[in-house]
């Protein structure tokens, strides 16, 4: 059986090593899956020949946990976890979540806020010498100076704020196994400038020639068009094939990031999930429950990165970049054969998936050469002429781990992009989904209906998903089952208006869909969205874009999403009113609510009802 990491001096001592090479510390519970960045990273230092130790959830209130493998010969690796500490904690709301799916338990309040820069500052603060690389997606989304949306101002780039001697950006995999080595080879981590898919921090008479350099701190805290401007150029250069180095000044030093490391190839992609993990949590949580964010992608199987679908709330362009690298079929038949041999397996993969889960290759072939286009998406508005569409792969994939022993169903619960499977001429794919992959319901995110909100958000228009819609519910029923969409949908994204709720509510009622959950829109770092969020303006025209800020803004356009829900009627009848669309309350076929005795005064201001939002950023994204 495989051994997980030692996770403190006793499994350390047991191992019968007197040090550690590298400390990992993790705001995460330890779980040694592959769909956990910690368990990648540790898995592929340990590969190299490096003794790790997991430093999980230290209590950052003292210094006890961080100093209990005494300093490690080589250095510190540091992440919040799987998702952003601070999402993690808040709503999009602001409100305190009463969960954490990444810790034992589901217990909330185990790491602190902002985990990467209370870490890294604890650790040189007993450490001062010792070298510090942060990342993970907290990191990698901050590198640069950001609007942070809980203290509704601009941050500086996180290698500030930590200390930290560099930022491990993107996937990491590459970038971290040269820093391993050099380090080894008695490098100074001062000196390690060159190393692409890192940031570092130098003294502005220190900065390199080359590269683009984009607004200063100073300058994007003072005027939101340059911060505009910022954010276009740090979007734009996220290619490793045309991607520049990035240099942003704050005060007296240069924070400089060199360009992206290329991602791994298939043969990589392949060792790297051929690793000897546990696919478990550590059994130390056993009597506290186990960590419930296992659950989900316990006997899944993640079969790509990247995603060219691009959208523009959404982080994986910046972190992961849109060149899309898969496994091999080889790979991934292994890896389902490993899961019927795990216990618990019941016969049911519940994923073969990934950020999209039915794109395979690059999505053209020019990109092979210069890159991906600077400023164009490849689905959105419209699908790219050069756009090349196969799922043959990928079913082939489907058809086979399906037909192994022991297995009796394969699902697809990662997001698919219906545009994409709509521009394929052969639509056996779609015809074998629906008849064997969908577990009663499939999720897809049209996330609005408003062709001008749809622009903002770097989606593709209705029509595509009315079209999908309307495939999937005939090859259902042609296979005679019983199945839903289940849509997904966005308020109050930058663009949204009252009138577009309006529409959204209009085209929700005639399409007979009445959405359980509504996500209000939520500025994490490092999406385009944000930056319309903070600034008001689309980066990419400089074009005023309308945001909904308040709470009560924000408040009437959830609520005329579900305004068949008696507890809106107050919201949405005020929306209505303020929208100039009396006409939609009364007995009519197209109204949306019905007239009371209170609709001949005036409507008061309506109390917000702000539900209670636990769903993650990775299962939101991935959508991740």
């Amino acid at each position: 059986m495989n051994e997980f990491l030692p996770i403190n001096k006793h499994d350390m001592d047991e191992r019968g090593w007197d040090s550690v090479d590298f400390v990992y510390i993790t705001g995460d519970s330890y779980v040694d899956h592959p769909s956990f960045g910690a368990a990648i990273i540790t898995r592929v230092l340990e590969n190299e020949g490096f003794k790790v130790a997991v430093l999980s959830q230290p209590d950052w209130r003292s210094t006890a946990d961080f100093v209990q493998f005494g300093r490690p010969r080589l250095g510190f690796f540091i992440t919040s976890g799987n998702i952003d500490s601070m999402v993690a904690h808040y709503t999009a709301a602001k409100r305190l979540r009463h969960d954490d799916a990444y810790t034992a338990g589901g217990v909330a309040g185990k790491r602190p806020d902002r985990a990467v820069i209370v870490y890294s500052n604890m650790v040189k603060s007993i450490y001062p010498d010792c070298p510090v690389i942060i990342g993970g997606l907290e990191a990698s989304l901050r590198r640069f100076a950001h609007y942070d949306y809980w203290d509704d101002k601009i941050r500086p780039s996180i290698l500030i704020d930590s200390k930290a001697d560099l930022i491990s950006y993107g996937m990491g995999e590459k970038q971290t196994v040269q820093i391993a080595n050099r380090l080894a080879a008695g490098e100074s981590i001062a000196d390690m400038r060159d190393i692409l898919g890192t940031c570092y921090a130098c003294p502005t008479v220190e900065t390199p020639y080359s590269g683009v350099e984009c607004p200063s701190y100073e300058n994007v805290c003072a005027n939101k068009r340059e911060y505009a401007k910022s954010c276009r150029i740090q979007q734009d250069e996220q290619d490793h094939i045309r991607g520049r180095m990035i240099k942003q000044k704050h005060g007296k030093i240069m924070v400089v990031q060199n360009p992206p490391m290329p991602p791994l190839t298939q043969e990589e992609l392949d060792k790297v999930y051929s690793l000897p993990y546990t696919r478990a949590y550590h059994p130390s949580y056993e009597k506290l429950g186990g960590v419930p964010g296992i659950r989900e992608v316990e006997f899944s199987i993640t079969h790509n990165r990247g995603c060219f679908g691009g959208c523009n709330f959404c982080s994986i362009a910046f972190h992961q970049g849109r060149y899309v690298t898969s496994r091999s079929k080889e790979s991934i038949v292994a890896e389902a054969e490993k899961l019927t041999q795990m216990p618990g397996f019941k016969g049911y993969i519940h994923d073969i998936g990934g950020p999209t889960a039915n794109f395979r290759k690059p999505s053209c072939d020019y990109q092979l050469e210069h890159g991906l286009c600077k400023g164009k998406k490849c689905l959105a508005p419209k699908p790219c002429p050069n756009l090349k569409v196969d799922h043959s792969e990928y079913l082939d994939i489907l058809r086979t781990v399906r037909s192994l022993p022991d297995v009796k169903k394969v699902f697809i619960r990662s997001g698919i992009r219906y545009d994409y499977m709509l521009e394929d001429k052969d639509d056996a794919f779609f015809r074998e989904m629906v008849e064997n992959h969908v577990s009663g319901q499939l999720k897809v995110a049209p996330e609005h209906c408003s062709a001008s909100v749809l622009d903002k958000m770097g989606k593709p228009h209705i029509e595509a998903y009315i079209e999908f819609s309307r495939r999937y519910f005939r090859y259902t029923g042609e296979v005679h089952k019983e199945q839903y969409l289940v849509p997904y949908l966005m308020s109050s994204h930058p663009g949204s208006t009252l009138a577009d709720a309006v529409e959204l509510a209009l085209f929700l009622k005639k399409n007979h869909i009445r959405p359980e959950q509504v996500q209000d829109f939520y500025p994490t770092p490092g999406t385009i969205s944000t930056c319309m969020f903070y600034t008001g303006l689309d980066p990419y025209t400089m074009e005023e874009v309308y945001v909904a800020r308040s709470e009560h803004d924000k408040a009437l356009q959830r609520a005329l999403l579900q305004y068949f829900n008696p507890k809106n009627k107050r919201l949405v009848e005020e929306a209505l009113i303020k929208a100039g669309r009396r006409d939609l309350i009364g007995f009519g076929a197209s109204c949306l609510i019905k007239p009371d005795s209170r609709n001949n005064r005036p409507v008061k201001r309506a109390q917000a009802n702000y539900p209670n939002n636990h769903k993650s950023k990775k299962s939101r994204r991935g959508r991740r």
